[in-house]
């Protein structure tokens, strides 16, 4: 980083420090079509990142570097009413949805998942669709929604619940010959497995599909657990709704890569979904996904192999369903390291061996763990090296079969730190500094690959690196990833939560809540934060009808658990409430050893599950690693170097104590636009900012009503270019909102 550049960030120096160490250093530029510019006075945001390609560019510049500080609030649009019958759940729902614009008018959903249109320009509601009018609601985030027309017939997709809609969008109302007046079941060649046909699995969608000709192809969100529906590809005709093609991820006998599991694997185990979205290549017909890791989490000693096509990147033929190539970037998953946003897809010139440079249409694809692959588009091949480096630990769980070796790129440099050794324990404070060493002594840490074990590990990339909201790419092949840095402890305990020689009775509540609740809530119902409350006094706080319907609609992160019984939910409210009967369970084991059930094809019962998705905090509730704790980044995909790194977010009340900004933990992504700017929010001091896409410095911020934890999307009406931003709030215990807010020059 030269010192021009570093003059000019407006960021502490020792950010600087660590880029140098790194060798970041300011490459050439390369050019890469991204989109078609505008008209004169009208420019749109077709799609859930921007463009079927996902790059989040805009060509709009009439907001720049020079101008971006007089942006003011436009208009409001308040999303929090609710449809008639309909009841709130006890605690706000997010709002994670980026809108989509087309000709002038905004799609978008509201926290309880009701389907919108706006005027772009002043925010006047046209029309709201209630998907659950007259029935049983489904509550969970929504991030996007699809749009297709042909002549006349133009239709809004989006799922809610375990529904897949098909919306006039010129009046809100059901299209009536797709699907079942309007609708289509997500479980659609999901269900069935073989002796199994009626059973009751969890399928929903957060994340929009893609659009190719008449077909509409979406991934899934599944159970994490021993229940989990398999992550199956689909594509449905948009007009009829009709299935027309599925994808196994997790393959079945005679298919590619079924040799890389258990023989009959495919049969009890689930996931390998691609809940993030997915991007689409219209010139090749082909569609670009990641997926994430199989179910169970953590433990996968009933999945010996590599495990395809769990956390790959995945290119498909959009007509047919048939598999381009594959690439994968972890083998045998044992750290929920999901593939967890959307490809870029991007041109790059690049260096061949025979040191001639050519363009190369790429795709860019950031991890959990903060790693950066840049693959080929026709052949999934890397473009930058990628070793293959030994991971294996001398220790692992009774029976698992750790790979041995995992991907490495060699280029990009790791946009987050990839191991938590002592020299990272933050020293914000002597008393924070001592709480963290005291239990860093008592844990295991410093290889991100080691296996999970009941003895208790420090991880990072659990939860980001980069996480939903994606990445940013620019005409010129720059990238522009958000980033967290945020340690978690993960402990792994019997099926019970017993500690080894522990009693080996269960009640038949306790037996329903290890199977579905333990794994977020953790086995002593005390949750690990705001995101996976505790549990242990909710009798409390909710009555048992109350619980039983949250149970069956879900909630945010937690899905509806409608495949349980009515019997089996009266026993998990009775165990919840400590009403339950005194006689124990018949279900027993010694330690260690998998219970009864864990025998049958499915649900598969692990007989170890995690402590909960536990984040490691100081004893002030700051993080307990080193700043910054969340970043910025511009990296430059034509060589691999990184052009800046700042940090994103503060705490404010640091910040007046002299300490320098340390970012902070970050959801939603970033869009970059011909007017030379980086817009994004997400961060935990609930503001949205635009830095300087050349330098990295922050030249606008303004202060959200709640916390914009989506992704924006600029556009423009008349002339008039709008940046609009969901502060939805609410995610991890901040005030809930629920409004939508667009942003212009007066």
């Amino acid at each position: 980083m030269n010192p021009k550049q570093r003059k000019h960030s407006g960021r502490p120096v020792r950010l600087w420090h660590v880029l140098a160490a790194l060798g970041m250093i300011v490459p050439a530029v390369a050019l890469v079509a991204v989109t078609s510019p505008p008209d004169d006075r009208n420019a749109d945001w077709v799609a859930y990142g921007g463009n079927k390609a996902g790059n989040r560019y805009s060509p709009l510049k009439q907001i720049d570097v020079g101008n971006v500080s007089r942006l003011k609030v436009a208009w409001e649009y308040d999303a929090t009413r609710l449809a008639p019958g309909i009841t709130a759940p006890r605690r706000p729902m997010e709002i994670q949805c980026q809108p989509i614009i087309v000709n002038g008018i905004l799609y978008a959903t509201t926290p309880h998942l009701s389907l919108f249109a706006l005027k772009a320009d002043t925010g006047e509601e046209l029309w709201r669709f209630d998907p659950f009018a007259g029935g049983t609601p489904r509550f969970h985030v929504n991030r996007g929604v699809m749009f297709w027309e042909n002549g006349q017939d133009k239709r809004v997709l989006y799922t809610a619940g375990n529904q897949l809609w098909a919306v006039n969008a010129a009046d809100g109302k059901p299209v009536d010959d797709f699907g079942d007046g309007g609708k289509v079941d997500l479980s659609q060649g999901v269900t069935g497995r073989p002796g199994r046909e009626n059973d009751k699995l969890s399928v929903d969608a957060t994340s929009p599909g893609v659009i190719y000709k008449n077909l509409l192809v979406i991934g899934s969100r599944v159970s994490e657990y021993g229940d989990a529906a398999p992550g199956h590809i689909r594509a449905f005709d948009v007009r009829t709704g009709k299935l027309k093609w599925t994808f196994h991820t997790v393959p079945e006998p005679g298919e590619p890569g079924h040799d890389t599991w258990p023989k009959d694997a495919w049969k009890r185990i689930g996931g390998a979904n691609n809940w993030a979205g997915m991007v689409l290549d219209e010139k090749r017909g082909a569609v670009y996904f990641g997926t994430g890791s199989p179910s169970v989490d953590f433990y996968g000693a009933d999945r010996e192999g590599k495990n395809l096509y769990a956390n790959c990147v995945i290119s498909l033929d959009a007509e047919t369903g048939k598999m381009n190539w594959y690439y994968q970037t972890v083998h045998h998953d044992l750290w929920d390291r999901d593939i967890s946003c959307q490809p870029n897809l991007l041109t790059v010139t690049h260096k061949a061996a025979n040191g001639k440079s050519r363009k190369i249409d790429a795709v860019a694809q950031a991890t959990k763990d903060g790693l950066l692959f840049l693959l080929d588009r026709d052949t999934g091949k890397p473009l930058f090296a990628v070793e293959e480096r030994p991971s294996l630990a001398d220790f692992h769980l009774p029976g698992e079969h750790p790979w041995p070796t995992q991907p490495f790129p060699t280029k990009p440099a790791p946009f987050a730190r990839q191991h938590f050794t002592e020299q990272d324990i933050t020293d914000r404070t002597p008393e924070a500094n001592a709480f963290v060493k005291a239990k860093f002594a008592q844990t295991r840490s410093g290889n991100k690959y080691m296996p999970p074990s009941q003895e208790g590990s420090l991880y990072l990339g659990i939860g980001g690196g980069a996480e939903w909201g994606g990445n940013a790419a620019d005409p010129e092949g720059i990238l522009y990833q958000n980033s967290n840095e945020m340690v978690w402890d993960l402990k792994m305990m019997d099926y019970r939560g017993r500690p080894a020689g522990g009693a080996n009775q269960a009640s038949p509540g306790q037996l329903v809540y290890m199977r579905n609740c333990a794994a977020c809530h953790r086995a002593d119902r005390q949750g690990s934060g705001q995101e996976y409350p505790s549990l242990a006094q909710i009798g409390n706080r909710m009555s048992k009808e109350e619980i039983s319907n949250m149970v069956k609609t879900g909630r945010g992160r937690m899905p509806a658990f409608q495949h349980i019984s009515d019997k089996e939910r009266d026993e998990l409210v009775a165990f919840l409430v400590n009403a339950e009967p005194k006689a124990p369970a018949t279900d027993n084991h010694s330690a260690g050893e998998a219970p009864a059930e864990a025998k049958s094809a499915f649900p598969y019962i692990p007989p170890y599950i995690n402590n909960g998705w536990t984040r490691f905090f100081d004893p002030d509730g700051y993080p307990a690693i080193k700043p910054p704790w969340g970043t910025l980044n511009a990296i430059d995909l034509n060589t691999g170097e990184y052009l800046w790194r700042v940090p994103l977010g503060e705490f404010p009340e640091l910040t007046k104590k002299g300490v320098p900004i340390t970012g902070t933990e970050n959801y939603g992504g970033p869009i970059v636009t011909a007017g030379g700017l980086v817009f994004i929010a997400g961060t935990k001091d609930e503001k949205i900012r635009a830095f300087d896409r050349k330098t990295g410095k922050t030249v606008w911020e303004y202060q959200l009503p709640a916390g914009g934890f989506a992704t924006p999307a600029t556009y423009m009406v008349n002339g008039k270019q709008y940046v609009v931003i969901a502060a939805g709030g609410a995610k991890n215990g901040h005030k809930p909102g629920g409004k939508y807010i667009a942003f212009a020059l007066p």
